[in-house]
């Protein structure tokens, strides 16, 4: 058979023999066939309608197709294979199939443009039920969703890491520099926390971490705000677009919050509960600065609060 291909003459000897259509139709995957001249459907597997619902006698034309594609995959679907049917190329595309009883199926349409002198006459191809392999698929992505959100999470108290805080500091510092905002920052630093474990052991020590951290990460704050453990018994509080003003009240918020836990410190020579020092910094960011030059004075002011007899905030 001079000018067609091997793949055309196979099919060909199916529609003449009828043994191959016999052996399409035993399997699961769904043969179809589509003239490209009159958009009619040549031929569809009696299978689509355990699959769909839909009879085989109800799919007529591309159209049918169409409106059994789900609304938000339809017109990307549709235009994508047109596309590629005009230019005689073979494709595949993943879509959702709607069911006759309102739900929906994920498909996987392989698709074989058949030309003739150069033009497009018809289309083969096949459908398979993915379902469960999207499902995986999906499963997959939420379980890489977990363990990328546990990257960002500090393993003893819960809240955001030193990880995420440096992520967000770079960007946040790019903002209020796009925007010439201010961007403030706290660094606390829990008091004779040495001592702390000396008198109660690391375990208590672990304890009181996580009980002050999640104390500090209920205080109201701001969707763009990010309250993170830095390390050790430093944590910290990025604050953009908030001037040295409101950063000092949360400042004061917080180091009254902890106090108030009234969390026992035989070995403190600060005060006989848990008490914090904090440093505060603001800047509105130059061109030519850094992020990491924020974090350095407010980290100097912790240590000066630290010198005047700590349980204070330091922001000048």
């Amino acid at each position: 058979m001079h000018g067609i291909s091997q793949h055309e003459e196979r099919i060909a000897l199916a529609e003449t023999d009828g043994t191959y259509k016999t052996l399409l139709e035993s399997t699961q995957a769904i043969p179809w066939k589509i003239n490209w001249e009159t958009m009619k459907f040549s031929y569809i597997g009696p299978q689509i309608e355990a699959l769909l619902g839909w009879p085989q006698e109800s799919w007529m034309t591309a159209n049918d197709w169409i409106d059994r594609i789900h609304p938000e995959d339809r017109e990307r679907t549709t235009n994508f294979c047109v596309a590629q049917t005009i230019g005689g190329v073979d494709h595949e595309a993943d879509y959702r199939a709607l069911t006759a009883d309102g739900n929906f199926v994920w498909i996987r349409d392989y698709v074989h443009v058949i030309r003739k002198d150069g033009v497009t006459t018809e289309l083969v191809g096949f459908m398979f039920d993915i379902s469960e392999r999207k499902k995986m698929e999906e499963e997959l992505l939420a379980l890489n969703r977990k363990l990328e959100a546990l990257t960002l999470q500090d393993g003893l108290t819960g809240v955001a890491n030193r990880r995420l805080f440096d992520q967000t500091l770079k960007s946040e510092w790019f903002h209020a520099m796009r925007d010439r905002q201010p961007l403030s920052l706290i660094v606390l630093d829990i008091d004779h926390f040495k001592q702390y474990n000396d008198c109660y052991g690391h375990l208590m020590g672990d304890e009181c971490l996580t009980r002050v951290a999640q104390a500090l990460n209920k205080i109201p704050l701001r969707a763009t705000d990010l309250f993170a453990r830095y390390g050790g018994e430093e944590f910290v509080l990025l604050l953009p677009k908030a001037n040295i003003g409101s950063a000092v009240e949360i400042a004061e918020k917080c180091r009254s919050l902890v106090q108030g836990l009234a969390i026992p410190h035989e070995g403190s020579g600060t005060s006989n509960v848990l008490t914090i020092s904090i440093g505060v910094a603001s800047i509105t960011p130059a061109p030519d600065s850094e992020p990491d030059s924020l974090f350095a004075v407010a980290d100097r002011r912790l240590y000066q609060a630290k010198e005047c007899g700590r349980n204070r905030v330091v922001s000048e």
